[in-house]
Order: C-alpha cells, then sequence, then structure tokens
C-alpha cells in the first residue's frame, strides 16, 4: 500500500511514520501543513520540517494555509492534496492520532469518497506504554509548546525522556494527546540520521509557552 504520512513534525506523526513502514505500506511522501512558515500549533520552523523530511529519506508536501484558516479553506486545500495523490496511486494516509475519537471521525469523514483512506497505526495503544517504548527505541524529541492550562511553561524546550514523564502532573497523557504539550522529533528509528537543532527563546502568549527550535549545523 501507498501512502503519505500526515506529518506535524512531532513524537506521534514520527512514531507512525516508523510503524507505517514497519506494517509494509510504501510511504511516498510527508504532508504537512503550515501558516507563515510554520506547522500550525507547533509553530515549528518549516526549515526544520525540511530537514525532517530530509533525513527521512522522503519527499514533503508542504500545503500553506492562511492563519487564521477557516475550517472551509482547510478542507478546499485538502481536498486539493487528496485528488492528486490518488492521481500518483497514494492509497491511504497515515495518522498519528491515539484515542481521541472525533479526530479520527473528522480525518474519515474528510477522506470518504476520496479514493484514500485513512491508517491509524497508534490507534488505542495505552499512551504510558507507548511514550516509555518510543524513548527506550531511540526517539528523540523537544517540547515546543505547551497549553499553560494544563503544564507549566518550564517543560517548554525540555527533550522527552523519563525524566519529564515523571514529572508530568496527574491527568496529564504521557504522550500530550488532550493537547498538554506537542514535540519536535529530531532523532530516532524513522531517520537516517539525527537533525541537527539549536535552541531559541521560550515565549509565552496566548496562553501557550513555546520554544523555538532553530535549524543547526
Amino acid at each position: 500500500m501507498k501512502g503519505l504520512v500526515a506529518w506535524s513534525g512531532g513524537k506521534d506523526a514520527a512514531w507512525a511514520l516508523h510503524l507505517a513502514r514497519q506494517q509494509d505500506v510504501e510511504v511516498a511522501a510527508l504532508l504537512t501543513t503550515t501558516a507563515a512558515g510554520r506547522v500550525a500549533m507547533h509553530e515549528v520552523r518549516g526549515a526544520l520540517v525540511e530537514a525532517q523530511a530530509a533525513a527521512a529519506g522522503l519527499p514533503l508536501w508542504t500545503v500553506p494555509l492562511p492563519w487564521p484558516c477557516p475550517n472551509a479553506e482547510y478542507e478546499s486545500a485538502m481536498r486539493a492534496v487528496l485528488e492528486r495523490a490518488r492521481k500518483e496511486g497514494i492509497e491511504a494516509v497515515v495518522f498519528g492520532d491515539l484515542f481521541l475519537a472525533e479526530i479520527r471521525a473528522y480525518r474519515e469523514s474528510l477522506l470518504a469518497g476520496t479514493g484514500v483512506r485513512p491508517v491509524f497505526p497508534l490507534w488505542g495503544k495505552d499512551t504510558a506504554a507507548l511514550a516509555a517504548q518510543m524513548i527506550a527505541q531511540g526517539l528523540r524529541a523537544t517540547v515546543v509548546c505547551v497549553d499553560l492550562r494544563k503544564l507549566s511553561a518550564r517543560f517548554a524546550g525540555r527533550d522527552l525522556d523519563a525524566a519529564l514523564l515523571a514529572d508530568l502532573p496527574e491527568g496529564c497523557d504521557p504522550c500530550g494527546e488532550n493537547g498538554e504539550f506537542h514535540t519536535f522529533a529530531w532523532g530516532g528509528p524513522m531517520f537516517r540520521a539525527p537533525v541537527p537543532i539549536a535552541r531559541g527563546a521560550v515565549e509565552e502568549r496566548g496562553g501557550f509557552a513555546f520554544a523555538d527550535l532553530l535549524p543547526a549545523g
């Protein structure tokens, strides 16, 4: 099966890529959406996502969006890219979603009738066990965005490791699936080599703390 991987640059997307390859999905490209040159929500620089794609040995399909982006405009852009995918023989889009049923249902609705089906290789996995497995098997990632309603700003800029997992407050999902935090994956079995990064400033705005990462090397 030939597929795209929906790519935010975070750990779950990276692990979904890793598992998809193990499940004999022929990954044709990474698919990402950007606004003002950065990944939406995560605010990771586009150049870093390009570096991830190069490290994964894959093309990057970038869908530029306005910010803020009305949902109708987002769906129109996605329909166009799915039409391109189908013309290129792509049968599936791989998503890194874990357990949010409404998100899965939305993705299934978006792809319905396109000839491209959604695949969820991480779906239903225990998130504490999954986070520990990612770390044990070599995934390296840095927290780039924190929801200050759920976590302290001190988590922004920290690496995903056993110490971070131990520090998470009770009720915080170990994979941040409820939006508690977002990450940038820069090393692991899905990459040919680590993505060089430099750590910039941490900035708080709009109820979130963002750790800016810069290309390095």
